[in-house]
Formats: C-alpha cells, sequence, structure tokens
C-alpha cells in the first residue's frame, strides 16, 4: 500500500489518460494520491478528479510560480477549502528560479496562505526553490508549524531539512532521490525521521529511474519508495508502510 503524496492529475498529460492512469495506480499497489492545486482558475479541475474518485484528494492554493492569476486572500482560501475532498493548502510557498528579483508579492501570498491554513486547520504543502533561507524565515515568522504540513519535492540541504523538521514539518521526496547525481538527497533521505516521510512523484514531472525523462504518474511513487529504501537500507514494504502511515497522520481529512 503506497500513498502518491503529491501529483497534478488535472494537468492535460494526465487528465486525457485518467482511467489508464488509475488502473496503474491499482497494479502498482498505489492506494490513494493527492492532486495538488496551482491556480484558483484551474482548481475546478482538481476537484473534479477528486469528487469522481474516492481514493483521490485535492488541496486548494496558488504556486509561486505563477504571477499572472487571481490573487486568494484568506476568505477566499477558506472557502474553498471547506469542500469535503479539499485536505491541505497549497501549494505554496516561494521561488527565486524564475523570479530572481525575490518579489514581496510572493511572500505576501505565501503568508496568506500559512495564515488560513492555521484558520482551517489544514495542513500546508510548501513549494522552495532557491529561496530556502526565505522560506524558512517566513515560515518561523508566521508560526507556520500551527497548521503544520510537508516540504514537497524536497531537494535542499541537509541543514534546510533538519530546519524544516524542527518547525515541525514533513519532508516529502520525489522521483530525483533515484537520479544518479543525487547522492545529497540520499542523504536527506537517511537522515529524516522514520514518522516525517513521505513519497511523491509531482506528476507529471520528475519520472524516476527508469522512466527518467518520460511523462511521470502516481503509479511511479513505488520507484520513488524503493530508491528511498535503498538509501535507508530499509525494505519497499517498510517504507510504504510508515509513509502511508505518515500521509494520513498529516492529512488528516483524507480517509484511507
Amino acid at each position: 500500500m503506497l500513498v502518491d503524496s503529491h501529483c497534478h492529475l488535472d494537468f492535460p498529460d494526465l487528465i486525457n489518460q485518467e482511467e489508464a492512469m488509475l488502473a496503474a495506480m491499482a497494479e502498482n499497489g498505489v492506494t490513494h494520491a493527492l492532486c495538488a492545486a496551482v491556480k484558483l482558475e484551474t482548481l475546478p479541475g482538481v476537484l473534479g478528479v477528486a469528487e469522481r474518485h474516492p481514493h483521490i484528494y485535492a488541496s486548494v492554493g496558488v504556486h509561486p510560480d505563477n504571477a499572472e492569476c487571481e490573487e486568494p486572500d484568506e476568505a477566499r482560501l477558506l472557502e474553498l477549502a471547506a469542500h469535503p475532498k479539499v485536505v491541505a493548502i497549497g501549494e505554496t510557498g516561494l521561488d527565486y528560479y524564475w523570479h530572481k528579483d525575490a518579489p514581496e508579492w510572493q511572500r505576501a501570498r505565501f503568508r496568506t496562505h500559512i495564515r488560513a491554513a492555521k484558520r482551517c486547520a489544514k495542513p500546508l504543502i510548501i513549494h522552495t526553490r532557491d529561496s530556502a533561507a526565505d522560506t524558512l524565515r517566513v515560515m518561523a515568522e508566521e508560526e507556520a508549524g500551527v497548521a503544520g504540513g510537508v516540504m514537497h519535492c524536497f531537494t535542499e540541504s541537509l541543514e534546510v531539512a533538519r530546519a524544516s523538521l524542527e518547525l515541525g514539518f514533513y519532508i516529502s521526496l520525489s522521483g530525483i532521490v533515484s537520479f544518479k547525481n543525487a547522492a545529497s538527497l540520499r542523504e536527506v533521505a537517511r537522515y529524516v525521521p522514520a514518522d516525517r516521510l513521505l513519497v511523491e512523484t509531482d506528476s507529471p514531472y520528475l519520472a524516476p529511474v527508469p522512466f527518467r525523462g518520460k511523462t511521470n504518474q502516481p503509479a511511479y511513487v513505488r520507484h520513488v519508495a524503493q530508491a528511498v529504501a535503498d538509501a535507508r537500507g530499509e525494505t519497499l514494504a517498510h517504507i510504504a508502510e510508515i509513509t502511508t502511515t505518515n500521509f494520513f497522520r498529516l492529512f488528516k481529512d483524507a480517509r484511507p
């Protein structure tokens, strides 16, 4: 039993093969998945997937990369988070890779998401890229640990992992952990406590070895879990068990 803790099933590469994708999940023992929102304009597609399938959950939020889109306030996020299939706020966070001027609007949006998450008692799904120091600073200033959540598709240093754990967050590893040049990430995989570890695909991106370069899908989270198991010197069955338990502990509105 495995859970893909972060994917984008509403994206064109996956929504156009929905039934085949779901069948592949079943064949690989992937029993549940969380479809993360990236814009309010595309949220109906996210909710549609979740509404059609009892084992798919949703989040609500606006990705930090998206500049030209509807800007949410707390009230709007709280309204949307009341949907019965929404189990998290996000994905949110900071991304200075595409926005190198470190725009204040990103930080303001991030704060809005954290405040909404605290108010509705749903965990945060946090994205950080080239922005770890500011991400951790805003999380600490806004007491994001009150809501809790996950550092999704984690690619940062061991020090950032340690700081995230100290703030009360989980660490989710994607297919990147299986890449040949990801030795430092495998060190993180070994470091994260068993009760704070999640796995994900971030489909349709970042397919793990042996599918690197192809369209990713939730069924491939099995290969992510295997790479994590190999890094930790543990069995796939053990990683599947602990990450599934962790998923339902963190996303408490999800039902196994």
